[in-house]
């Protein structure tokens, strides 16, 4: 499947997708039909190895499909756009571990909880892992998951990696009651003392590096991006879609409603239109801004080149501003949005909700993406200043 019918078919879904964005909210997960559009159109297998009947598509073109769902639902673009890009980093792990998921289902997905909240145990032959996780989107849906944590050692670094269990060794607490994002059913993963063999393992330091072993099985330019970047941007592009939705909310909502107080149309305000302007303003920069960024990436790793460590920093650093920028936006719009957009079938309310939720993901705080950026630029040979300086 080319780009062009993805993007064909990701927009087919949207009218569906809006009508069924309360149900999605009032279920707390993204519904069972969603799930099954999504894999009979291929959507989840964007970045998935084609030897494991994937489509091996580029990055942005994964990240427009999010950001046209999460346009109309944010919780389904989220939750799209996290097990989608999970099929991708199982692209960098031994193959071992590629077969042990997809070697009787190419469709199983993998939800994941990366922060390294969990204890583990270093035993013959692999791991012991034991613990709870939190925000594991898309869990309900999931056969697998990955789970972040750190390996006992005795290195200068701790040894951050990603743990990879099946889905009979973790059970899933139901505690996803929130204010934003709440279609995501990011649940609680708790575990309690399970094995897992070192080739369900996959290293920060290898990922940072650009030396993952699942690179010597799949060699396309796909799996030569950081994988700090590729998974940073799919959490970060749905508030972008998020803010479009707004856009069109607002547009299509001031052009018929009218002054409570004056009768006065609300397109006819000068200052709703400078709201409208603000606003559109920001989301074009969110987006063009990572477009650069990928189109920069992409062209490297195709040439073989070294992805300039200067690049994924800045890709990085404009994910948190362009999740910045969304939330500037849909803020400037519900403000000015009338006293009816508290209303919870105002489906308005729901987007300035579910940006704020996903604003207060640690990947998309623009303080660490600023100084991350600052810090670089300033002393660009200095040492990570802690573990998290990896994912890039």
């Amino acid at each position: 499947m080319n780009a062009d019918r993805f993007r064909t078919q990701v927009r087919g879904l949207l009218p569906a997708l809006r009508e069924r964005a309360p149900a999605c909210e009032a279920l707390r997960r993204v519904p069972d039909e969603t799930l099954k559009e999504f894999q009979a159109l291929g959507l989840l297998r964007a970045l998935q190895p084609k030897r494991w009947g994937g489509l091996e598509l580029d990055p942005w073109t994964f990240y427009e499909a999010v950001m046209d769902v999460s346009s109309v639902c944010a919780s389904s673009g989220w939750v799209l756009g996290v097990l989608g890009v999970h099929a991708w980093q199982l692209g960098l792990f031994p193959e071992a571990a590629q077969r042990d998921v997809w070697g009787d289902d190419t469709s199983v997905l993998i939800s994941s909880s990366y922060a390294p909240t969990g204890k583990i145990e270093r035993v013959s032959g692999g791991y012991r892992v034991s613990g709870r996780w939190s925000f594991s989107s898309g869990c309900d849906h999931g056969d697998w998951v990955f789970l972040g944590g750190v390996a006992p050692g005795d290195g200068p670094a701790p040894d951050m990696r990603t743990f990879l269990l099946p889905r009979a060794d973790y059970r899933i607490d139901d505690n996803w009651k929130v204010a934003g994002l709440c279609g995501t059913g990011s649940k609680d993963i708790v575990v309690e003392g399970a094995f897992v063999p070192d080739h369900r393992t996959h290293r920060f330091v290898e990922a940072f590096a650009l030396q993952s072993p699942g690179q010597a099985l799949n060699t396309s330019a796909l799996y030569r991006l950081p994988f700090g970047c590729v998974f940073a941007c799919a959490i970060a592009v749905p508030a972008i879609g998020a803010a479009s939705g707004a856009l069109e909310l607002f547009a299509s909502g001031s052009r018929s409603r009218g002054s409570a107080l004056g009768g006065a149309k609300a397109c006819d305000d000068p200052a709703v239109q400078a709201r409208l302007a603000d606003a559109a303003s920001a989301v074009d920069a969110a987006r063009e801004s990572l477009r650069r960024d990928w189109r920069e990436l992409c062209a490297a790793a195709e040439a073989g080149a070294a992805l300039p460590l200067d690049l994924r920093v800045r890709t990085r650093f404009d994910g948190t501003q362009a999740v910045a920028r969304s939330v500037h936006a849909v803020d400037r719009l519900f403000e000015a949005s009338g006293g009816r957009a508290i209303f919870l079938d105002n489906p308005i309310q729901r987007v300035f909700r579910d940006v704020h939720a996903m604003r207060a993901h640690a990947i998309n705080n623009p303080d660490k993406g600023s100084r991350l950026f600052g810090r670089f630029a300033l002393t660009p040979d200095a040492p990570p200043a802690d573990p998290s300086d990896l994912f890039l």
